[in-house]
């Protein structure tokens, strides 16, 4: 039914709270505009459908009367008519913005004599983004007063309660009264939203337009709200919206059992933005640092693009630790995250002969940049470095997963491109390489490639290329390097920078390709290449020290080199069929693929770049005394190599093949075969070199790999096939190992590489990713095998806990049990001066399984078949509590034996309310 706008006169109301998001507990002052709206209604003919049954219990109607007196106005509300016909004030434009409608499936009266409006079963009313549904709702002008609530039915109870809905704001009281005048309203077994959680009272009041007091009220964030696994019971409590809460007495109640894990008052800032705040610590102990506080800090939301959290460590034996991470985001233009950590480590006391002190640090830095952002230029890094020790002597848990790591590397990166044609790029790069174990660290700060793209001078016009002419092409290239080695002690210090090498290398190549008989490719190149270099060396034997001297030169120098090349290949297909006429085989057929390739390359020699010296004194067998002749190069040290010395030609030869298959489809209704790959590549290289004198031909190297059972298992293997002999002293001689009484190759080196995933789980169910991303960021696997981070409350604060979706429990004790698997097999071989041994021999797995909706148990281990023994081990359980969740986590031997037992509540914005206990390794400095 819509309104039309009588000559009555209603109550002026302001309509700014309309417009704010700060009511989610109560929405009693949205009646107002509803009851002012409805006193339209008194010359509106009245619309009534006759029921049998009573219309409100006249008990309901009592309790009613008693609870609208307790809050209506002292004076009598009238409604009188206007007596004036005309004013001459301009009258108030119009509040109504939307027509307001309502409607009740039983019937909707309208009282003269009482002044009341009555709307029963499903009654709705209706007002621009605002509604609210109820089993009755009736309407007292005479008081101002609405009052909404469910009604019951025989069968069900009581149903049909109050819902009010504005925007994406929810309320579901049992029922409600709201005075329009003194807009004080009570609100009687509401829920309400509060965040990821939710607000249960029993009586709600709600005194202005900004305060609000509740009364026996539960919060806790649960998905059964009928009954909760757990709620905070808050017994008087006063709500600010979007500001804050302070309450009373204020407990845990578990399961509706109250616990003495309570506050006698409490505040609770509460905002819609991100907001700073303290991060709560956990405890632990170790024996030889004794007791600790880890992981506490402050949390700084800074802005809505960038955040800082500022987290530390102590422990009673004076060590301690400093962990700074921050994250920043511009959408659709780059997003980043910072890290930097730093732990000063002691061992045992001063003064006694195991004191030993240690400072060790790890810097993160990674930066994305959108592709939307700029396409002609891009930006990004992907920093780790530090200590080469950080992670193996770290005393926090979060870094569990990175403890075998042996390499720590950093990229950071801009590129530019010029369109036209041609087109240029440039990039500028500064890149570190770190070896954990043996401490090296290989930089460069930085490098500089520029290209300009190929360019086809003889091409036609229309753009198409034929023949040997019209495909030639020339590039050009540059790469300049500012290349730094240096040591873990020396890290930015000044020294690091003494022994830096620079250089630069300009390349032209010249190509062109063309069909041979219909079935060969032919290529041909041509490549010039020249280097700068800033320092060179000069060498000369000291005749007083008895030793051989090499300066340095500071200064510019160069050198210039050329090669050739042509290579000739083709494609072959083979097709071996199984099938037979008129009978169903289940191998169908083999496919094979052959891609043979002959080259031929020409590499001339550079000696004019070579000098001499005379060195040491050499006695021959007649007692006759000479000086050694030592040959060298200046540019030895160049960074990008040196001139050949001698000519050489040669041709090399490889062979690619690739193997598939057709079998028998197992769906029944497929139309045709199934491809499968047998081999996706096996690969087989040499040389022979025409110009040598001795050696000519080069080891055969064969590689290869294929995946089986749908792409879940992967295997790599190479080896490296040698067809010369050794002689009594190991060395190889020129003398093919088949004249020399051996095989036609001696195998010098094999290795094979074997990974395997199996589960029964879907992909889409599978949430290990979520448990590595601090292996990544660290540098670590993609996977498990090493293990995971232990910082159960770290992974809550990042929000790694996704919600899942509701499970139907299993209601038989035989189910489906998800597991799943991981292998990773490796192993390689060595005998280049016949030593017939295994370098290396290991088997890494990791898996687990969901033994029932709720248990979940992994391990991470491996095992060292040369050494006979097992690697790093972690063995995980976990348990979900519903709104709960219990970890524990346990390396019961080696150097990291540690545990680690973790149960706090799922939701972040309850993280603090924890317990954690911890007993962590004891490592030697």
């Amino acid at each position: 039914m819509a309104f039309q706008k009588p000559s009555h006169t209603f109550t002026k109301i302001h309509l700014k709270a309309l417009h704010t998001n700060n009511f989610k507990i109560l929405f009693a002052l949205s009646f107002t505009v509803f009851i002012n709206t409805l006193s339209f209604a008194q010359d509106i003919p009245k619309k009534e459908k006759k029921i049998d049954r009573a219309v409100i219990d006249r008990t309901e109607q009592d309790a009613a009367t008693v609870i609208m007196d307790s809050i209506a106005k002292d004076e009598t509300s009238e409604i009188v008519q206007d007596s004036t016909l005309t004013d001459s004030i301009k009258p108030n434009k119009d509040f109504l913005e939307h027509i307001v409608t309502y409607q009740a499936q039983d019937y909707s009266k309208f009282n003269h004599k009482q002044h009341k409006l009555y709307l029963y079963n499903m009654a709705k009313i209706d007002y621009g983004d605002m509604n609210i549904t109820a089993g009755s709702i009736t309407i007292d002008y005479n008081k101002n007063t609405v009052y909404a609530k469910g009604i019951i039915d025989s069968t069900e109870g009581y149903t049909q309660k109050p819902v009010f809905t504005q925007g994406s704001n929810v309320v579901e009281p049992d029922s409600i009264v709201f005075n329009t005048d003194t807009k004080k309203a009570l609100i009687f077994n509401s829920k309400t939203e509060q965040g990821e959680g939710t607000v249960i009272a029993t009586i709600t009041k709600k005194e202005n337009d900004s305060v609000y007091f509740i009364k026996n009220a539960k919060y806790t964030t649960a998905k059964d709200l009928e009954d909760p696994d757990y709620y905070i019971k808050l017994r008087k409590a006063k709500v600010v919206p979007g500001k804050k809460i302070v309450t009373g007495l204020a407990n845990i109640f578990i399961y509706d059992v109250p616990t003495p894990v309570g506050l006698p008052f409490g505040f609770f800032p509460q905002s819609e933005k991100q907001t700073s705040g303290v991060i709560l610590p956990t405890f632990a102990e170790q024996n030889d640092r004794g007791y600790s506080l880890q992981n506490g800090g402050y949390y700084f939301a800074i802005s809505d693009y960038i955040d800082l959290t500022a987290l530390g460590d102590y422990y009673t034996n004076g060590s301690y630790g400093l962990r700074l991470e921050s994250t920043y985001t511009k959408r659709y233009k780059f997003r980043g995250n910072f890290s930097f950590r730093y732990e000063n480590l002691i061992v045992s006391e001063r003064g006694f002969p195991d004191y030993a002190n240690s400072t060790v640090y790890n810097l993160r830095w990674s930066h994305s940049q959108d592709s939307k952002a700029n396409p002609s230029s891009r930006f990004s890094a992907s920093v780790n470095l530090g200590s080469s020790r950080y992670y193996q002597l770290s005393n926090n848990q979060i870094n569990v997963g990175n403890r075998l790591n042996n390499t720590l590397s950093s990229s950071i990166s801009y590129s530019k491109t010029f369109s036209g044609e041609p087109q240029v790029n440039y990039s500028i790069t500064a890149t570190h390489s770190q070896n954990t174990q043996t401490q090296i660290i290989n930089m460069t700060l930085p490098t500089f490639q520029g290209s300009i793209s190929r360019m086809y001078p003889f091409a036609s016009k229309s753009g198409s290329k034929k023949g040997i002419i019209q495909n030639v092409n020339l590039q050009y290239n540059i790469r300049g390097e500012n290349r730094i080695q240096t040591t873990d002690s020396l890290f930015f210090k000044k020294e690091m920078f003494d022994d830096a090498k620079a250089g630069f290398q300009h390349t032209i190549p010249l190509t062109t390709n063309f069909k041979v008989f219909k079935h060969f490719s032919l290529s041909a190149s041509s490549n010039f290449n020249e280097v700068w270099t800033f320092k060179t060396v000069n060498k000369y034997f000291d005749r007083d020290e008895e030793k051989e001297v090499t300066e340095t030169v500071n200064g510019f120098d160069s050198f210039r080199t050329y090669n050739f090349s042509t290579s000739l290949g083709t494609t072959l297909y083979g097709m071996f069929n199984f099938e037979k006429e008129g009978k169903d085989v289940k191998f169908k057929a083999i496919r094979h693929v052959m891609r043979p390739s002959i080259s031929y390359n020409i590499n001339p020699s550079f000696s004019k770049y070579y000098d001499t010296y005379e060195g040491d004194d050499i006695v021959d067998a007649d007692g006759t005394t000479t000086r050694e002749l030592v040959e060298y190069t200046r540019f030895e040290e160049s960074i990008f190599g040196q001139p050949n010395k001698t000519f050489s030609s040669s041709v090399g030869l490889s062979l690619s093949n690739n193997f598939e298959a057709k079998v028998r489809d197992k769906d029944s209704t497929a139309t045709e075969a199934k491809k499968i790959i047998l081999l996706n590549n096996l690969n087989f290289s040499t040389a022979y070199n025409i110009a040598g004198d001795s050696l000519q031909w080069s080891p055969l190297r064969m590689t290869g790999g294929t995946q089986l059972f749908d792409n879940n298992l992967s295997i790599n293997f190479s080896a490296t096939l040698d067809p010369y002999a050794l002689d009594n002293n190991n060395r190889k001689i020129d003398k093919f190992n088949i004249d020399n009484g051996g095989s036609l190759f001696r195998l010098t080196a094999a290795n094979i590489n074997a990974g395997w995933s199996l589960s029964n789980k879907n992909k889409k169910d599978d949430n290990k990713d979520k448990n590595v991303e601090e292996n990544l960021r660290g540098g670590g696997r993609a996977d498990d095998l090493f293990g995971v981070s232990e910082d159960f409350a770290m992974q809550q604060r990042r929000g790694e806990e996704e919600d899942e979706e509701e499970k139907e429990p299993s209601e038989f004790y035989k189910h489906k049990i998800p597991w799943s698997l991981r292998l990773a097999y490796a192993v390689n071989y060595s005998n280049a001066r016949r030593q017939n041994e295994i370098s290396s021999h290991s088997l890494m797995f990791s898996g687990d399984i969901e033994l029932t909706d709720k248990w979940s148990i992994g391990a991470s281990s491996g095992y060292d078949f040369k050494n006979l023994g097992f690697t790093s081990t972690q063995l995980r359980f976990e348990r979900d509590l519903l709104s709960w969740r219990m970890n524990f986590s346990w390396t019961p031997f080696g150097p990291y034996k540690s545990w680690n037992f973790f149960i706090g509540i799922r939701s972040s914005i309850l993280q603090d309310l924890k317990y954690e206990k911890r007993r962590q390794q004891d490592i030697q400095l």
